[in-house]
This record gives C-alpha cells, sequence and structure tokens, in this order.
C-alpha cells in the first residue's frame, strides 16, 4: 500500500456509506465537490486526528454497504479522518470480516471450530460450496467459532446493502444455509434466546432468571421484574458504597483472569487524571463460549442498568460496548435497550434526577480474538491494529485513550445487580470462601441438553454434565476453551471453582464445558485448535508469530508420522510450547500450548 494517497475514487455508495458515518465533507481537502482550490492544506489539525477512533466504524460502514472495501473508499475514509492510508490499510486487513480484495454482496460464514467440527462442520462445508457455486453470487468462507455452540453446526450469512441483512442457520443442514444465503433476514427467523437456557423460568436462578421471562424489546417489562432497582441502591449507597459493596462481595472477574473487581474499580477511581472510562469487554471469541450473547440478546437492559451503576462508581460519564462483530441480534438488541434507556432518563446527563452523566457506545469488532485482551481492545476502538500493549503501564492507569479504565466482561458487570439488590454478604455465601456468586458455563459437544447453565461455585464437573445430560462414551472434557485444558471422564468430582481447577492443573478460563465422545477425533481437534491460534495471533511478538505456526506444523507430523519420529515431534512441541508460555507478550500465546499439552499428558493422545 502507498503511504500517499492514490488515484483511485470512491463509488458514490462507497462516499454516501462514510458520509452517513461522518456527514458530508467540508473541505476539497477531505473529498468535497468544490471549485475552490484547498487541497494544499488539511483542516481541524488535532480535533481531525482526534478522530482516528471513528476508523473501525467506518471501515464497517463501508463493508455493510459494498460487501468490501476498495482502494478508493480507503482512500476517501482516511481523507475524512486525517489518516494515514498506510495504517488504515493495515487495519482494514487485520479483521477477518473485512476484505480489500472484490468480493460477492453475499458472505456465508460457516463455523469450523471445536463445537461445530464435531458436529460435522467438514461435511457441511463440503455440501453448501457444491451448492454455492462461483456463479452463485455468494461466497462461502469456513469460520472459526460464531458463538452459538449450543446449536452447532452454526452459520451466519451477511448480504452487503443499506441496510446490511444478516441470518443465522443453526443448527446448519446444507439446505437451511443456502436458504440464509440466498434471502437473509427474512428466510430463518432466530429461536429465542432462552432456548439456548435449558434452566429458563427456574425462580432460583440469579443472573439468568428473566431471559426467558421479560420481553427483551420492553423495558416497563424489564422493571416490572426487579429492573433498576440495583441503580437506586447504588445512588443510596454512593460511588464509594457501592465499591465497597462489590469488594465484600468477593467478586472476580469471570473472563478467565479471575482478578477482583472491587480492586479495579477503587484503582480507576482513585485515579487524579480524568475522564475515566468504562469498557465492557463483549468480544467473547473464546471458542465454546456464547454466554454474554444470550444475557445481550434475553436481557439487554440488565447490562445497561450494571454498566450506568459501574460508571456511576468509578466517576466515568462514558461507557462503551465493545461486541463481537458475529452477534448481529445482539447488536439490534442493544442499539434499542440504549435507546430506550436514554429516552426515559435512564441514560445522559441527569440519570433518574441524580445529577450523574452517563452514556454508553456500541462499537462492534470485526472477527479478531485477540481484541478480547483488553488492551488490544482498547487499540481497536482507538482504530488501531487490535494489538496487546506492554504491562504496566495497567489499564486502571492509562487504558481507552490513555486514561484511567476498568474493562469487565459482561457476565462480570451483571454479577452486579445482585450484590446490590441482596447485598455482599448474602451474595458472598453463594458458592465458596474464594469464589463466590453464581457463574455461568457454556455446556456443548456430547450432550442432550447443550447450553448455558447457571450454577453456584463448587458444583462439581459431573453435576454439571449430569444437568446437561452427558452421553455415553464419553472421551474428554475441555474446561476454559481452545485456552483451557482437557480432563478425563474419571475426573467428574472435579470442583468448578477457580481454586479447584488451579489445583487440579487445569483452569475454569471463561466456563467453557466441550465434551466429546469416542467417535471424535481428538489428534484432529487438536490440529484445529493449533490452526486457530495460528490465523488469530497477532503476529507482534516472535515467540507467538512463530511459535503457533511450529506448534501447528509439528501437530501435522504427528499425525503422519509414527515411531521414533513422532517422538521427536512431540519433544519440538514441548520445547516450543514452553516459549510460548514463557516469552509471548499475551495470554494468547501464553496459553497456546495449553490444551495440546493437556490432551497429551492427561488423555494420551498421541499413545
Amino acid at each position: 500500500m502507498d503511504l500517499h494517497f492514490g488515484d483511485s475514487k470512491p463509488s458514490d455508495e462507497e462516499r454516501a456509506a462514510v458520509d452517513a458515518l461522518l456527514g458530508p465533507p467540508e473541505s476539497a481537502w477531505e473529498g468535497a465537490d468544490r471549485s475552490e482550490a484547498d487541497l494544499r492544506w488539511a483542516r481541524g489539525g488535532r480535533a481531525a486526528r482526534d478522530r482516528r477512533d471513528l476508523l473501525l466504524p467506518g471501515l464497517h460502514a463501508i463493508n455493510d454497504r459494498i460487501g468490501w472495501i476498495s482502494a478508493g473508499a480507503l482512500d476517501y475514509l482516511c481523507r475524512r479522518l486525517t489518516v494515514p492510508p498506510a495504517e488504515a490499510y493495515g487495519v482494514a486487513t487485520f479483521y477477518a470480516m473485512f476484505s480489500v480484495a472484490p468480493r460477492p454482496a453475499t458472505v456465508l460464514h460457516v463455523c469450523t471450530d471445536l463445537a461445530c467440527t464435531a458436529a460435522g462442520a467438514d461435511r457441511l462445508c463440503a455440501g453448501i460450496e457444491s451448492r454455492l457455486g462461483p456463479g452463485s453470487g455468494a461466497r462461502v468462507e469456513r469460520s472459526p467459532c460464531l458463538g452459538l455452540c449450543e446449536r452447532a453446526p452454526a452459520a451466519l450469512a451477511i448480504r452487503a446493502g443499506d441496510p446490511v441483512r444478516t441470518a443465522v442457520s443453526a443448527p446448519a443442514t446444507v439446505e437451511a444455509a443456502v436458504l440464509a444465503a440466498s434471502a437473509p433476514d427474512s428466510a430463518l427467523p432466530e429461536p429465542p434466546a432462552a432456548l439456548a437456557v435449558p434452566q429458563a423460568g427456574d425462580p432460583s436462578l440469579t443472573l439468568l432468571r428473566r431471559v426467558g421471562v421479560v420481553d427483551p424489546a420492553s423495558l416497563d417489562d424489564y422493571r416490572a421484574q426487579g429492573g433498576y432497582a440495583a441503580l437506586r441502591r447504588a445512588f443510596e449507597l454512593g460511588p464509594a458504597g457501592v465499591i465497597r459493596e462489590i469488594t465484600d462481595s468477593g467478586l472476580v472477574g469471570r473472563g478467565g483472569a479471575a482478578f477482583p473487581t472491587g480492586r479495579k474499580w477503587q484503582a480507576t477511581a482513585s485515579q487524579p487524571d480524568h475522564p475515566h472510562h468504562l469498557v465492557c469487554n463483549a468480544d467473547e471469541s473464546e471458542p465454546g463460549t456464547f454466554k454474554d450473547r444470550v444475557i445481550m440478546e434475553g436481557d439487554p437492559y440488565a447490562l445497561v442498568e450494571a454498566m450506568t451503576i459501574a460508571g456511576y462508581a468509578i466517576g466515568a460519564h462514558k461507557g462503551w460496548i465493545y461486541l463481537r462483530g458475529e452477534y448481529p441480534r445482539a447488536l439490534h438488541r442493544l442499539e434499542h435497550a440504549i435507546a430506550q434507556a436514554r429516552a426515559r432518563g435512564l441514560l445522559g446527563d441527569d440519570i433518574l434526577g441524580q445529577g450523574h452523566a452517563f452514556d454508553i457506545e456500541i462499537r462492534r469488532g470485526a472477527g479478531a480474538y485477540i481484541c478480547g485482551e483488553e488492551t488490544a481492545l482498547f487499540n481497536s476502538i482507538e482504530g488501531y491494529r487490535g494489538e496487546p500493549r506492554a504491562k504496566p503501564p495497567f489499564p486502571v492507569e492509562k487504558g481507552l485513550f490513555g486514561k484511567p479504565t476498568v474493562e469487565n466482561n459482561v457476565e462480570t458487570l451483571v454479577n452486579v445487580l445482585p450484590i446490590l439488590t441482596q447485598g455482599a454478604q448474602a451474595y458472598a455465601a453463594i458458592g465458596t470462601e474464594r469464589s463466590t456468586g453464581p457463574k455461568l458455563f457454556c455446556v456443548s459437544g456430547s450432550v442432550a441438553r447443550p447450553g448455558v447453565y447457571e450454577v453456584p461455585f463448587g458444583v462439581t464437573l459431573g453435576e454439571l454434565l449430569e444437568l446437561a445430560g452427558v452421553r455415553e462414551g464419553l472421551r474428554a472434557v475441555l474446561l476454559g476453551g481452545a485456552a483451557g485444558g482437557f480432563v478425563r471422564p474419571d475426573e467428574r468430582d472435579l470442583p468448578l471453582t477457580f481454586e479447584g481447577t488451579r489445583r487440579a492443573g487445569t483452569t475454569l478460563g471463561s466456563g467453557v464445558v466441550m465434551a466429546f465422545d469416542d467417535t471424535v477425533p481428538l489428534p484432529r481437534l487438536l490440529l484445529r485448535i493449533a490452526e486457530f491460534f495460528r490465523d488469530e495471533s497477532c503476529g507482534q511478538c516472535v515467540p507467538c508469530r512463530v511459535g503457533t505456526v511450529r506448534q501447528q506444523e509439528a501437530l501435522h507430523r504427528i499425525v503422519e508420522r509414527r515411531g521414533a519420529a513422532a517422538a521427536d515431534d512431540l519433544a519440538l512441541l514441548r520445547e516450543v510450547g514452553r516459549a510460548l508460555r514463557d516469552a509471548s507478550i499475551c495470554g494468547l500465546g501464553q496459553t497456546a500450548w495449553n490444551a495440546v499439552e493437556s490432551a497429551i499428558d492427561r488423555l494420551g493422545a498421541y499413545e
């Protein structure tokens, strides 16, 4: 890509897509059709550069309208935002959902990740590709996890236009997926989110009690079921009181790191530098994870209320939801909930007449697993490649836009509501002493009732599998997703707590519990995990960039070779795994070897 603006011109549709987001251009420098010769200088200066964070929404606008991003469209967006084209090209090519090469307006993403592979994704892809040939006007792309594991195998059709149209086919058949690609947004209505919650309607639930009970589009229905009682309680306690309750409850992050939430909030609230920011990480790209999607689709106002409380506690007046690009229904539900809350005085300049200002903006991801890492997420929002930053400084000191920032995922935030309505002590009485409260688990694979389950910390793996109806012939259980580890079928007494899984030499991670019976070829699963990490590595650091490639290559050779040659590759795998774990800059590289190592050591995968 040339460092300078090129000669390519945007089409009228591309120009309209950008202008719909940014407004009409004000000068010829920005692309306005004017006679005055004002191309020799750029108006706006720092104010123009401060709009760099609109680069990702701008790329989405073009990609949604046209289906791909041409050189002319990219140049026009760069002029509007005063962003060097070379940098914007690097951003556009970073994300899997964007294309800088011409492609059909309709793209059918077919999941080939773990749960879908076990459910026959390869046969599904072959059948779809035979039906949707070059002249079909649709392109089939094999995709990592779409977050629809309870309905595997899954496919997502996206048809560019104004507006962009989408359709989900899950569980997908060849016929249904082809229909989704030919008539998105009308052919296949999605089932309600409650179908992903086998316990839906159980009054003993805490986090999922409203899913399937309330109308996710109705603010009045949400309030009739106890909604916004927690926010009123927060205003009674004051910011310091809210943080004290969160701290006393023992709540820790539910994304896998298990960092104490109260300590994070207090560290940010006490920073003298302003403004403070709140970021909700809704980019749950870990294969096998879909709990945040179910909450956002089935109870979106709960997230809006929880973010409002968190913003009040840490002194933030703006919140950001970084949402997976593969979650179109969650996007629509959240956009509606935010608009309704804003119209009713529950977001805006004076919430409930308490003088606190807070609002929420949604930013869509575009298919990059690494953006689940908090600092990579910040870079993505700011309009840069989603590459992790070195720490320190930590986000509580310098996070989004270089300001103190709290980042929590959806599940962590919605736990704030029962803490405030029940009280910290009642909440802490749920679970165990060191792992308090309820926990959501995403159960999929070889079970009769896949879905999101809410159980207190401390239940055993066997008890959870019994709830889900595990099938005969269980071969292995993957905890924590691709970044987690395998356990044996005879380890069903493993307590599902952070400390219990650590003692057992595995991890709870984000709550993935994926069961595999003896019909699933374990070596093929391990190779898929290695392919996933190779594809998703951002390439910033050498250990991860090279190590994930070497891991995949070694696993390929092991499948093809036996005896001493395979033993040599197993030794190489261990050496590469140690380098990944010890030297990678972020959690992607540090955990890329975990599942493979556990399958070798605990399951004897290649014996």
